[in-house]
């Protein structure tokens, strides 16, 4: 008998991931302009010019840098960061592009990427995006394999409504972290794309990003990710109504986050208002007023006691729905100026239309119509405008009694999710 032959493996090479490219400059009519826009002054010119000479060194290898600038060159540069009398925080980084200038061929470019994201940070704390923009793309390139400062690019991107700009950069950061083994980006690429197609409304191929996150944190136990890739599937799941799907991402997330995440605050709030869409008033109420102690900014708490206002008419808490109004309106009254106020206003509208107390509920109505439309907020817009349209149909006598129907009870599991959501937010509280 013939001893079995062998076949020797086939030798297979390796794959070699293609990193696309990515798109570096926006709407402006030469580059950098967006900066001298958003800033402006010798301040504005300093952030331009040195982030130009950021590009163009990180365009050029070592051996090409040798008398890449002009001598004196960073002389000129210190000139300009001493005119322009910059925060403390920036003298650092802007003297680490200094010393490039001056030393092209020996600057390190992890010093000069670190240096980039400092600025970057402190534009974006700042409200300067587009100079945000610059440096972190300018940090991008200058160590182009790393992928969490290609994902931070396109973060950034996303904020600023450049949204063709963002997915050139994730899609970028995905490639260049599956090639390095940065699980950690990739996740947070897939997660970045999946927030961006939800900003542009298209439910089915955010959740299909999102769904990638959530493997990719779960296959290399990211557990803070997983939260977020949770979360955000349940606020997908919520928009679409699909129920089922909603509740289980929600106590999926909730698990992940723990009770000192950051981001359980918002989670909860998330939940909550998915409970009142549903008509479940009173858990919801309970997690709202539990959630008022971590709004400490002026926005944050009056859309957190509008949402009150709102839960509690629901729940037939017609004295906590009175003292609850009276201050948000009050409130809004000192300052409609903030970017909530067209949906602080819906809510009082939906709450007092809730309890029959028609006449306020139109007069927030019209308030938010109107403010909505000032903002170009046009989802609240259109609910706004819904609420307006019922409220004036709805008058009468069947409309009052519609109104003081008793309101169902929510199911005993929800009532025990708020319990650990109320349980979890007030031992946050203590450990801060």
């Amino acid at each position: 008998m013939r001893p079995k032959r062998l076949t020797p493996p086939v030798r297979r090479t390796a794959r070699r991931w293609r990193t696309p490219p990515a798109i570096t400059t926006g709407a402006e009519n030469f580059e950098g302009m967006a900066v001298l826009d958003e800033i402006g002054g010798p301040l504005g010119f300093l952030l331009w010019q040195a982030a130009r000479d950021v590009v163009l060194w990180a365009g050029f290898t070592p051996e090409e840098r040798v008398g890449l600038f002009e001598p004196g060159a960073d002389a000129l540069l210190h000139g300009l960061i001493r005119s322009a009398g910059v925060e403390v925080q920036l003298e650092s980084p802007l003297m680490t592009i200094v010393r490039m200038v001056g030393g092209p061929d020996t600057a390190r470019a992890e010093t000069v990427e670190l240096a980039c994201q400092h600025i970057a940070h402190w534009a974006d704390g700042h409200g300067y995006t587009a100079a945000a923009i610059a440096y972190a793309q300018a940090a991008a390139l200058t160590v182009p394999y790393d992928a969490g400062a290609a994902y931070a690019v396109g973060r950034v991107a996303r904020r600023r409504a450049e949204y063709a700009r963002a997915e050139t950069w994730f899609r970028r950061a995905i490639a260049l972290a599956r090639q390095s083994g940065d699980w950690t980006s990739y996740a947070l690429a897939f997660s970045g794309l999946g927030n961006l197609y939800m900003q542009r409304g298209n439910y089915p191929s955010a959740r299909r990003f999102h769904v990638r996150a959530l493997r990719a944190a779960r296959r290399h136990s990211l557990r803070a990710i997983q939260g977020s890739a949770l979360h955000d599937l349940f606020v997908i799941a919520a928009a679409g109504n699909h129920k089922e799907d909603a509740e289980r991402y929600a106590r999926g997330a909730f698990e992940s986050y723990g009770p000192e995440h950051p981001r359980l605050p918002a989670l909860a709030n998330d939940i909550a208002y998915f409970w009142v869409e549903r008509g479940h008033f009173a858990p919801a109420l309970t997690v709202f007023e539990a959630l008022l102690p971590h709004m400490t900014r002026h926005e944050d708490r009056l859309v957190a006691l509008a949402n009150i206002v709102r839960a509690a008419a629901g729940a037939g808490e017609r004295r906590q729905f009175e003292q609850t109004w009276d201050e948000v309106w009050d409130g809004l009254a000192r300052d409609d100026g903030t970017e909530n106020a067209a949906q602080v206003l819906l809510e009082l509208a939906h709450g007092a239309a809730q309890l029959g107390e028609f006449e306020r509920a139109e007069r927030a109505a019209e308030r938010a119509v109107k403010t909505a439309r000032d903002r170009g907020q046009a989802r609240t817009l259109l609910g706004a405008e819904s609420v307006l349209d019922s409220v004036r149909r709805g008058r009468g006598a069947r409309g009052r009694a519609a109104a003081e129907a008793p309101r169902p009870e929510a199911p005993q599991e929800t009532e025990m999710f708020a319990t650990d959501l109320v349980r979890s937010l007030n031992a946050s509280l203590v450990t801060r």
